[in-house]
């Protein structure tokens, strides 16, 4: 299974071969691609076979499928469409999706995609495409269709995959995060911010909360959400604001905030050890930009896990602060 890190030469070498591939890299680079069977997301944070983790503008992470694509169907959705993800997606394989970060979509998909009809009926996964950290609120991430060749910053990708007979495909989550024991947390509403936050049902102003306790914000809250650890990372905390989640936190969900961590780094390699897996079955793997920031993986490996350094990771709904990864075995 190839995932590899490739010129933009070799890249449209595979297109016009072709391969079926999920690619990641940034816009100018995908624009020049021919039409063919890919799609892809602007991202240029890579975790890459060789060199580990590594920012490149020049070059485009490459996830060939075509050895566990029997066919495919390539569509485009938007905030009102995205609901029948699952309806779309048959029963034989698994759905790739690929979201622009801070679009419609994206904030339709965390608030509802647990709601949609069929949820679960298939693997969904997936990432959330962005751009380099320089760049933020400079430029809009993008999703490509390589099959109609088009662009888009409202929209989602979607790769519906067939796999062929006598296979079957798996969905993984690496979490290092799990709940404190701290005051219990909840909120009125769902969203991506808020102002006030019920402490162990006494209502209070949360950036006051959060500044008083000195609550470390590189770790997310966590939800149990029906025996899955879910994490809601924060975006920012600033005295007399709203406090800003790159996740919804939804109204009647408990969370806590995660148990401190001692190193950051060596608890990412611990999780990771203690969730390898062969890598000859991972079709494909995606992590978090706050786990390459906080554990700080430029130049560190994650074997057997490679792949694009995402906004925000999708094993069926949307994550964040993990590792998500997809298998393909033999029945």
């Amino acid at each position: 299974m190839l995932q590899h890190i490739m010129t933009l030469a070799d890249v449209e070498q595979l297109i016009q071969k072709g391969k079926t591939l999920l690619l990641a890299g940034e816009e100018d680079l995908l624009r020049k691609l021919p039409k063919g069977k890919w799609i892809g997301g602007t991202i240029p944070y890579f975790i890459t076979p060789d060199k580990g983790g590594m920012v490149s503008q020049d070059n485009i992470f490459v996830t060939d499928i075509s050895d566990v694509a029997a066919s495919i169907d390539v569509k485009v959705y938007d905030d009102n469409t995205l609901g029948k993800v699952y309806t779309d997606s048959g029963h034989a394989g698994f759905s790739f999706i690929i979201i622009p970060a801070m679009s419609p979509v994206h904030s339709s998909f965390a608030l509802n995609g647990p709601n949609y009809k069929d949820f679960g009926c298939q693997p969904l996964i997936g990432w959330i495409s962005g751009v380099h950290l320089d760049n933020l609120g400079k430029s809009s991430p993008k999703v490509f269709d390589g099959v109609s060749g088009t662009a888009h910053e409202r929209e989602a990708v979607v790769m519906h995959v067939r796999v062929p007979q006598g296979k079957t495909v798996d969905v993984g989550i690496v979490n290092i995060f799990e709940q404190g024991g701290g005051d219990t947390l909840t909120f009125a509403s769902d969203g991506f911010s808020c102002t006030d936050v019920m402490v162990n049902g006494v209502k209070e102003n949360f950036a006051d909360y959060i500044t008083r306790n000195k609550l470390d914000t590189k770790l997310p809250l966590v939800a149990d959400y029906y025996g899955a650890l879910v994490n809601i990372s924060f975006q920012s905390v600033e005295p007399g604001a709203d406090v800003k989640f790159y996740a919804p936190v939804f109204a009647g969900i408990r969370y806590k905030h995660a148990k401190p961590i001692s190193d950051y780094a060596t608890l990412f390699d611990a999780q990771l050890k203690k969730n390898e897996v062969g890598g000859e079955n991972i079709v494909f793997s995606c992590n978090c930009i706050l786990n390459y920031l906080y554990s700080g993986l430029e130049g560190h490996k994650t074997e057997p896990f490679v792949g694009p350094i995402t906004f925000g990771e999708v094993a069926y709904q949307l994550l964040n602060q993990t590792l998500v990864y997809l298998q393909v075995h033999d029945l």
